[in-house]
Formats: C-alpha cells, structure tokens, sequence
C-alpha cells in the first residue's frame, strides 16, 4: 500500500537526518567538552557573515563541523600507489555503510498511528499502526553484529590495499581488537537475551515498560548492571576511541590503516566514527535504558502511583517518546567522549590481554549467574 511506503520512507529520511546531524554535532560537542574539561574555550572560529554586513555568527563554534566537511570536500584526493586500487576504493564505505544500516532495527519510538494526528491524516490511513522502527526483525540483535562486523573488514582491506607498513600494522591491530571485544560483546547481551527472552529489540524495549520493585524502572540496566558496565566498555573498544585507539595511535602509526586516505575518503572514516558513537548510545539506550520509554508512561500519558493519571495526546506520546530517546541518546554520547578525554591510551598487548583476561571471564562470570537466575526464577514460576 502507499501509506506503507509513505511511512518507511519518512522513518528512513528521519533516521538519516539523525545520523547525519549526529555525526556532525558530535564534532563540536567533543571539541566543547574537551575544552570545558581542560579549562579552556574550545572551537569559536568558525562563523558565517550574513552578506553586505558586517554581523558574523559564531554560535558558540557550531559551524566547525560544517568547515571541516568542506574542508574534505575541496582538499585533493590523493591516490597512493595501491595493491589493489578497487579494495583501496571501497574500503572506506565498507568501514561507513554498515554504521547507517545498524540503526534500521533500533526503534527510536513506540506505535504510531497516523490517524491519531488529523482529520486528514485519518481519512487515509484510517486505523493503520506502525512501530517506529526501520525494519523489524524478529533476529534483530544478530543483525546488529552482522553489520557490526563488516566494519572489520573495511579497517582490513583500507591497511593491505594502501602499501603503507603503517596502515599494515594499523589494520591487523583493527582486526585483533576488534575480532577480541565482538566476542565480549556477543557473551554480555547473551544475558540479556536470557532475561529477554527475545532477539528483536522492539520487543526488548517494550518489556522495559513497566516498573520494578514498586519503583524502579524495569530497564535492562537494573536486572543486568554488570553487564551494562561490560557492554559499554568493550563498545568503546569496538570504536577504536581512546584508551582502545591502538589501530589509529597517532604517535606511533601516524593516523593506522587510513594513513593513506585523504580527502573525502578520509571524511568518511572520521565521520563513520562519530556516527558509531551514536550508534553505541542508541543500542545502550535501547538495551539497557528502557529505549523510549519513561518510568510510569504508557502509550495514552504517564500514570503515576496512586492511580494518578495524566493523559496525553497521540501526538504528544509520540513526541515525548522521541526526545528521550534522543536525549538518553546525547547523554550516552556525551558520556563516551567523557571517557576519551579522561583515560590514557593502553599499550597493544594491553588491550588484548584486558579483553582476553579480564572482560571476558567477567562476561562468563556474569552468563553463567545469569542463566541460574533466569532459570530460578522462571522455574520457581512453573
């Protein structure tokens, strides 16, 4: 039907405009908040003049990131002697697509219902309800580590196609590190799987409705802590950002497996890497923030202990459930580049023996509590 396709198509234009507007923002943010935290003012250069005068509008810095785009649009793309010039070519949108196509099974928001929204609206899609997510897949999370994981491959086939010793080494520590923490990654959120019940991450999110214990938000970081704590740290390392950027350290590889790239080719590295901070938001957020979803909110208003209701419109619902989303979002985001500006970076053997030795028989550890207590519980209930 065509309000079907109407409905995927502004569910997508929406996901790409928060992505984009992600990736760029995040460059400012980081650039403030690094400066905020060393005492400083930060990026406040940049400035657009409104023409035949004389004003300039600096906002705080907030046009750096459209000066670093252009930046790599008009500088010149060298072309360095390859291996193999279409591996060379591809590489940085094998490393940059998967990024974009990882946010398609993350639900940004609960049920829309068109019809709910005007009398216009209701008279052509009449009672049709869509959850607010891309594309729902009852394997959702397997999906994520598919698309995940192409980004290795990117990382490898940019170090052996650039004939640089530098991006060499830059692209077998990607793929060791990388390689190392998906599998930390995988063995954390099988607990949640556990406690779940469920691949698919809408379903996810809507068991972290309700309430726990009379007064705790039923979200997955009050039944698994431990395993939030795991997940984002091997997240970050998954990044390759500060303490984990062994693969691109500037100080002993130059810039690792994109020291050949420039231009636009480089942008998209850079750019696939903030948008992967978000990306690393956006699953905590839904995996163990309760995703859309506020203590006490339900899908006609919030409805407070005591009987207490406050009812809310379909639009505003839908509004709500957005902005904390985003802002769940940003916080998390926010809290990454908090970590890459307060920790030194690792040595190479030190990040893989802290993968190896440290998170992942901390992951068992809390796998193997888990499936007792699930178990237990569920059990205890039959």
């Amino acid at each position: 039907m065509i309000q079907d396709l109407v409905i995927h198509v502004v569910f997508i234009a929406y996901a790409m405009a928060v992505l984009v507007l992600f990736g760029l923002l995040l460059t400012w943010v980081e650039r403030k908040q690094a400066a905020i935290m060393s005492d400083r003012l930060g990026a406040n250069r940049a400035y657009l003049r409104i023409p035949f005068t004389q004003v300039k509008l600096v906002w705080w810095g907030l046009f750096h990131g459209l000066a670093d785009g252009l930046k790599m649009l008009l500088k010149e793309d060298f072309k360095a002697r390859s291996h193999d010039w279409y591996a060379y070519a591809v590489a940085p949108w094998v490393v940059f697509t998967p990024v974009l196509l990882v946010f398609a099974v993350i639900p940004f928001g609960g049920t829309l219902v068109p019809g709910e929204l005007g009398a216009s609206l209701a008279e052509w899609f009449g009672d049709r309800s869509y959850p607010m997510q891309i594309a729902r897949v009852d394997a959702g999370l397997l999906i994520v580590f598919a698309f995940g994981g192409m980004t290795t491959i990117g990382a490898m086939l940019a170090g052996w196609s650039s004939s640089n010793k530098f991006s060499l080494l830059g692209a077998l520590r990607a793929g060791s590190q990388m390689i190392s923490y998906e599998l930390v990654l995988a063995l954390t959120l099988l607990g949640l799987v556990l406690v779940y019940g469920t691949l698919d991450l809408g379903d996810a999110v809507r068991q972290q409705s309700g309430v726990a214990l009379g007064f705790l938000p039923a979200w997955g970081i009050v039944y698994q802590p431990f395993a939030a704590i795991l997940f984002l740290t091997a997240a970050i390392a998954e990044n390759k950002r500060i303490p984990f950027d062994l693969p691109e350290a500037e100080s002993e590889l130059i810039a690792g497996y994109f020291t050949e790239y420039s231009a636009m080719k480089m942008g998209l590295f850079m750019f696939a890497e903030f948008i992967e901070i978000a990306i690393i938001g956006a699953l905590f957020t839904t995996l163990f923030l309760g995703g859309y979803n506020l203590p006490f909110m339900t899908d006609s208003g919030f409805v407070l202990p005591g009987g207490h209701a406050l009812p809310m419109s379909h639009g505003a619902v839908v509004a709500t459930q957005l902005l904390v989303f985003l802002a769940k979002v940003l916080l998390m985001c926010s809290f990454q580049i908090l970590v890459r500006w307060s920790l030194p970076r690792f040595r190479y053997d030190q990040v893989l023996h802290f993968a190896w030795k440290f998170l992942l028989p901390l992951t068992l550890a809390n796998l193997v509590v888990t499936t007792f207590a699930v178990w237990a519980i569920r059990g205890g209930a039959a």
